[in-house]
Formats: C-alpha cells, structure tokens, sequence
C-alpha cells in the first residue's frame, strides 16, 4: 500500500502564511475599534496612532462604553434588536428546514416547479421588490410595528435552497428504516434528518441572525418611532448627532452591538463540531 504524498514543508508553511494574513485581516478591524473606544476623544485623533491607549489598563477609558450606552439609549434598541433577531433566526431556520425536506425527500407533483420557482426569487435584486413588500406592510397595517420587521423574513429561498442541498445528503435507506419502523414523514424530519443536517442549521442560524442584527435598511424604511429602533439605527443617530465627532464614543457603541453575534457565533460553533460527528454516515 503506497502511503498518500505529504505536502512539501514549503508548501505547508505558505499555506500558514496565508491563513494566519487573512486571520489577521479579519480581526484587527475589530481590534483596532476595541482600542479606539478605551481612548480620550485628543489620542483617538492623535497624528501619531497607537494601538493600546496610554498608561495601565486601569485608566484607560472605560467610562466611553457607559456614556455611549446612555447617550444613544441602548436598552430599548437592545431589546427590539434581539426580539427581532431571535425570533426571525428560529422561525426562518425552522421554515426553510420543512420546505427543504419536501424538495430533497418528498415527492409531490409540481416538485421540481416549486423548487424553480423558489429558486428564480435569488435572481431578483433586493432592492425590485423591497416596495411591493413594503406596500403590502402598509395594507396589512405593520408598518412601525415588529411585524415589519420580522413577518417578511420568516423563509428565505436562500435557506431552503441551502437546507434542501444539505438534506440530499441524508442517505435514503435511514429514511426507509424509518418507515418500515412506523415513522410518519414528520418524524422521520424530526429524529433522522435534522440531527443529520445539523452543521447546516447551526451555520444558517448564524447566518440569519447576523444579516438581521446588522440590518439597517429595512428598519430604516419601515420604522418611524424612536420606540421601534434597532441598534444599527440607534448607533446611526449617535454618529450623526452631538456624538458625531466622538470616535471613542461611537467605537464604544459598535463594541457593545457586537457581541452578541460573537456570542451567537461561539453558541453555533458548538453545534457545528458536534453536527460533523453525527453526518459520518455514507450509504
């Protein structure tokens, strides 16, 4: 038996070279927005820029996160932006799981039309068909409310497509074991195929809750309360307000509307290594 050819030593340490650049890439941004917030309004505009603020970490300035939780008025746009964001990720990736099931395993006349169907609305730019939904929001009365927010998202074609493609993968005979057991169609979708596709559905939550955590346009088109804001809207005020010409602040703003997605992202990282152990099955 011939041993598999490892790759050249050279070979290995560019590919590391590569990984660890683009790592970098990634994270200093946010590195470099967690320092500005933690400086005084003179060293984050300083012509000489530093990475850490000056002296001990103990002085630095930790009061910008409370000043910009209190001047922009975080709490109320906190709790709008979680609702909206928690209950879209659950119901959407639950949605686009039953209806990629039926196009993967179910079959039905009108199949393959439906699934086109679905497929043709990716090819449509957001921005053709955003006025119809917001007209239909008008008549319906959700305008300023959470339905706005949240009734427009609950299935994307992109996750049924992406959950459908998942669920293919998902050998047919644990499907017919299932059924030879007595297992309706619905149980078969509970017990077999969603612990099977779980590495999908951890990565289109973090998906999902991302793109609506982060959303600005909608919220800016369909709210018009200061009581309705999400937290995109909220830093945008802060940013164009008194504040305007305050980086720690705004810095400091941006910091705290973003851990949650890391915090989501770490949830889902779990459920994704473990998701991997459970798809080691091959018919």
């Amino acid at each position: 038996m011939t041993r598999p050819r490892q790759p050249a030593r050279l070979t290995r340490l560019l590919v590391h070279v590569l990984v660890y650049t683009g790592a970098a890439t990634m994270v200093l941004p946010f590195a470099w927005m967690v320092s500005t917030s933690l400086k005084t309004r003179t060293q984050a505009i300083a012509e000489t820029p530093r990475w850490l603020p000056p002296g001990a970490p103990g002085s630095w300035q930790w009061g910008n996160y409370v000043d910009a939780w209190q001047a922009a008025r975080l709490d109320r746009y906190y709790l709008n932006s979680v609702l909206v964001a928690v209950v879209v990720t659950v119901v959407s990736v639950l949605h686009n799981a039953l209806a990629g099931f039926a196009f993967a395993k179910l079959r039905f006349a009108g199949r393959r039309i439906l699934f086109g169907l679905t497929l043709a609305t990716l090819m449509l730019p957001y921005q053709v068909y955003f006025i119809f939904v917001y007209i239909l929001c008008v008549q319906l009365g959700y305008v300023d409310n959470y339905q706005a927010l949240i009734v427009p998202f609950l299935a994307s074609a992109f996750g049924i497509f992406y959950l459908r493609q998942a669920m293919i993968s998902v050998p047919d005979s644990l499907l017919d074991a299932g059924r030879l057991d007595g297992l309706s169609d619905f149980e078969l979708f509970r017990y077999i195929v969603l612990p099977t596709v779980r590495p999908a559905l951890g990565a289109l939550a973090i998906f999902t809750f991302m793109a609506h955590w982060n959303s600005f346009f909608w919220p800016l088109i369909v709210i018009d309360s200061d009581r309705m804001a999400t937290l995109p809207l909220a830093v945008a005020a802060l940013a164009s307000g008194m504040y305007g010409d305050s980086w720690p602040m705004q810095m400091a703003a941006a910091t705290i509307i973003t851990v949650p997605m890391i915090v989501v992202f770490l949830i889902f990282q779990r459920a994704f290594v473990q998701g991997i152990a459970l798809t080691g099955v091959k018919e």
